[in-house]
């Protein structure tokens, strides 16, 4: 019984890798669970008696990606600026395109939107732990604002305008988010 277990974790394991490749690469509506299964060595069947729909493929793979991204940023250590923004580099380099293409679709798939949203407060979370010291002796609004900064500085968005849209390269993209962060 052992061995059939460990079969079967062992086929999820390689479904929710192929899946999180075709989610991370082409638009929602073009994934086709088929190809999926192919890429895993496995049948559309067995597929279906892992994740019976589509959506739920998807969350599967989302949260089995997002465990070894939570994973990765959460050793970051607190209140260390520049490893912080290196880790979080790191991440947007290597997924930065999967999660914008996912972000262009949130507003046309309810199980994308959920997972960004997912994402979103993660993100916030992960700022206010790991940049904590920076909002030592601010309180109210002015602590808010401050994290707000922050959140905003870390973003995704902003790794992109850095490094896609003003083509800096790696060094001084980090270099500017981490000025960013540090808002004298």
């Amino acid at each position: 019984m052992s061995a059939r277990a460990d079969a079967t974790a062992e086929n999820g394991e390689r479904l929710l890798a192929a899946a999180w490749r075709h989610f991370g690469s082409l638009p929602y509506e073009d994934v086709r669970l088929r190809d999926i299964a192919s890429e895993a060595s496995l049948t559309p069947q067995t597929l279906h008696n892992h994740f019976h729909t589509k959506e739920d493929l998807f969350t599967a793979a989302f949260l089995s990606w997002g465990a070894g991204e939570v994973s990765e940023r959460d050793a970051a250590p607190v209140g260390d600026i520049e490893e912080a923004i290196k880790v979080l580099f790191d991440s947007y380099e290597t997924n930065g395109e999967a999660v914008l293409r996912l972000l262009s679709q949130e507003h046309r798939i309810p199980a994308v939107k959920k997972m960004t949203d997912a994402g979103r407060a993660y993100h916030a979370q992960w700022a206010k732990r790991t940049f904590a010291p920076l909002l030592d002796g601010t309180r109210g609004q002015h602590r808010e604002r401050r994290l707000a900064a922050i959140r905003a500085a870390t973003d995704l968005l902003v790794w992109k305008l850095l490094r896609q849209d003003m083509q800096l390269d790696r060094a001084q993209a980090e270099a500017t988010m981490i000025e960013m962060v540090r808002w004298d």
